[in-house]
């Protein structure tokens, strides 16, 4: 009796079998499920954990708070100021009578301040705090779930760019060789010998921080490495036999890059870019946990690493953030790990 092979059909496109190949490794493909999902829930983090509710059913009115801002004299209170939903008495008017107001799971928004916490700051976990409040009594929760996708937005953003410009001069130096290629390799050793840190300090010092600035600044010097390996297979598969075909034929020079030597080199690419990310996630963490990172008020997970060094005592807020941070950079080095096996020619037929 005859068995199954298990390795991919010839006759399926080599995307196909990559795939197929990516899904058989269990750790990876998992990896990527659970990393999809807390993407997924940190982009609706407004709807999990937010100091806002909802909805709000008032007096036979409609409200939507998370919309619209509505002074406190909306709903019986006596200030034109915005409406705090967390205090009693605002929560009293909210559910007497025909009243009701929906809430988040998560009644606490990533800087909130819990001004009815029944301990000092930083507090332990409680009920209303799950895992607890940081030094300026911020819950823990929101501060996570905000700094998280924060940090994989930013690290989303910095691997596409380093990508994105490791590709355009790896290409131009493969393609062209020569005078074009030993030009590019003398700017990327001058380039790269610039003290990175030493810049980010400076330039914190004289602009103001921001997220944009801290991403053109990484993206200057994230792309040198990516650089090697596209320069790497453009100066390989630029002497195969179907791009001296389409010179012969009077293909241009773009149109040879673009459809014929660029798809046959982007293997290395897809392969790093789990690490990258993984790494674009550790760079900001690590600004920020020495100030030179978001600015002041934004959901950061290395300025909670920061609070949990001074505030050794306060043990819950070093040990739900390295938790988040560490998982977050197995999950992608576990992607990263299967990506590059279901890449690796040599286990085409495995």
């Amino acid at each position: 009796m005859s068995t199954a092979s298990s390795s991919p059909s010839p006759s399926l496109s080599p995307s196909r079998r990559a795939w197929l190949r990516f899904r058989r490794n269990r750790l990876g493909y998992w990896s990527l499920l659970i990393f999809g999902t807390l993407v997924l829930i940190s982009l609706c983090a407004e709807l999990i954990s937010n100091d806002k509710p909802i909805v709000v059913r008032y007096e036979g009115q409609t409200y939507f708070p998370m919309l619209k801002n509505y002074p406190e004299t909306t709903f019986g209170g006596d200030f034109e100021t915005p409406t705090d939903y967390l205090d009693p008495f605002i929560k009293e008017r909210l559910s007497q009578g025909s009243n009701w107001a929906l809430y988040t799971l998560n009644t606490y928004g990533p800087n909130t301040l819990n001004y009815f916490a029944k301990s000092p700051n930083p507090s332990a976990p409680t009920a209303d705090n799950w895992l607890g409040t940081d030094d300026r009594g911020r819950d823990l929760v929101a501060q996570l779930l905000y700094g998280f996708r924060v940090s994989v937005l930013f690290g989303l953003a910095l691997t596409v760019t380093g990508v994105l410009l490791g590709v355009v001069t790896g290409a131009v130096q493969g393609f062209f060789g020569g005078k074009t290629d030993l030009a590019f390799q003398r700017f990327v050793e001058i380039w790269g010998s610039m003290p990175e840190l030493y810049l980010l300090i400076i330039f914190s010092a004289v602009f103001a921080p921001s997220v944009a600035l801290l991403l053109i600044l990484l993206s200057l010097f994230g792309w040198m490495g990516l650089s090697d390996y596209v320069r790497a297979e453009f100066l390989r598969n630029r002497q195969l036999d179907y791009v001296k075909a389409a010179r012969a034929l009077g293909v241009g020079n773009a149109q040879i890059i673009w459809r014929h030597i660029l798809p046959n080199s982007l293997t290395p690419v897809v392969t790093f870019l789990p690490f990258r990310m993984s790494a674009a996630i550790l760079a900001l963490t690590s600004l920020d946990f020495l100030g030179l990172g978001v600015p002041p008020g934004t959901p950061s997970l290395g300025e909670l690493l920061s609070q949990g060094k001074n505030s050794i005592d306060a043990w819950w807020i070093s040990l739900s953030t390295f938790a988040v941070l560490v998982t977050t950079l197995l999950l992608l080095t576990f992607m990263g790990d299967a990506l590059r096996d279901a890449l690796d020619p040599r286990k085409a037929d495995q």
